[in-house]
């Protein structure tokens, strides 16, 4: 285990009964990670969620937060967690700066200190206009900042945040992802999420769960080079035979559309140049080329859609 992570989880697994909900997941966090963790209603993502939070004891398993086990030493490796929850855990009938300083409370930061504490959290979340106010006088995107507010008042080494921007109009959505962006440079970021763009607007990682296992687990980086285009789509006035099509440096595969298009897919140099070229000399009129890019919506989709889950290599920070 590197000396920045934060996170170190080592064969979760967790049973209600005998139904298995998480199945032997790992994973680590390092600082300055923003990991977005993806999985269709039931997969088990929540179940991990609360495992990680100590809301929920493993079947099997250890989990460590910040070099602390939190089996062993619960309440020292909690104190090194933020967690926003699906609903924020606000008390409408009171003002934000009063919220805070009950959090500050609960967390047992010293007397001294909780000035200074709810100070740097409204500050880093833009709450220093609406101090004053009723939470439950507030916009649902200030009340989100409030309940990302309580959960970093402590200064925690990891975040979870779990469906930050749901029921947001657009704008909210955009000042949050931005505020879940800068929290990430100081610390370690789960976000918990359904909504595939928010993964490639925010993070760095990205994990998919289906069926309780880990079935994907990479960087943007590496995602991204999985989203590139592996295919053409062409059409010709003169459509040659798909085996001479076939033939084409570059080509590995081609099968027929409807319509006459024909799709052409390839591995690592992109066919295109060649096939203009063949088109011209032998006649083919093409007149239709276009390269056709996966998108994460079709990944999640192969990958959850399966009856049984495929195993992904695990991306270590």
């Amino acid at each position: 285990m590197q000396k920045d992570t934060l996170v170190h989880a080592e064969h979760l697994t967790r049973y209600y009964g005998h139904t298995l909900a998480v199945d032997k997941v790992s994973f680590d966090l390092a600082k300055g990670d923003v990991l977005g963790f993806l999985g269709p209603n039931g997969a088990g993502k929540t179940t991990t969620m609360q495992l990680i939070t100590g809301n929920l004891a493993p079947s099997a398993g250890r989990i460590e937060v910040h070099g602390i086990d939190l089996l062993d030493e619960p309440r020292r490796a909690k104190r090194e967690i933020g967690y926003l929850p699906e609903q924020p855990p606000v008390y409408r009938e009171l003002t934000v700066e009063e919220y805070l300083r009950y959090c500050a409370r609960l967390n047992r930061i010293a007397r001294s200190h909780i000035s200074k504490a709810i100070s740097t959290a409204m500050e880093r979340c833009g709450l220093n206009e609406v101090g004053h106010r009723l939470i439950g006088n507030l916009s649902k995107g200030y009340q989100q900042r409030v309940g990302i507010a309580q959960a970093i008042i402590h200064t925690p080494a990891v975040v979870i945040l779990d469906e930050p921007t749901v029921g947001l109009d657009p704008i909210q959505i955009r000042e949050i992802r931005a505020l879940i962006r800068e929290l990430g440079k100081e610390h370690g970021i789960i976000l918990s999420t359904h909504i595939l763009p928010e993964v490639q607007a925010i993070c760095n990682r990205v994990q998919i769960i289906h069926q309780g296992r880990l079935v994907f687990s990479d960087s943007i980086v590496g995602l991204e080079q999985q989203l590139k285009a592996t295919s053409l789509i062409a059409a010709f006035h003169a459509a040659p035979e798909l085996e001479a099509l076939a033939k084409v440096p570059g080509v590995s595969r081609v099968e027929a559309l409807s319509g006459g298009r024909v799709r052409i897919h390839f591995t690592e140099m992109n066919p295109a140049e060649a096939l203009i070229e063949q088109s011209v000399a032998r006649g083919w009129r093409l007149h239709e080329l276009s390269p056709e890019r996966r998108t994460l919506e079709q990944i999640f989709i192969e990958l959850t859609c399966s009856e049984q889950p495929v195993d992904q290599p695990e991306e270590t920070a």
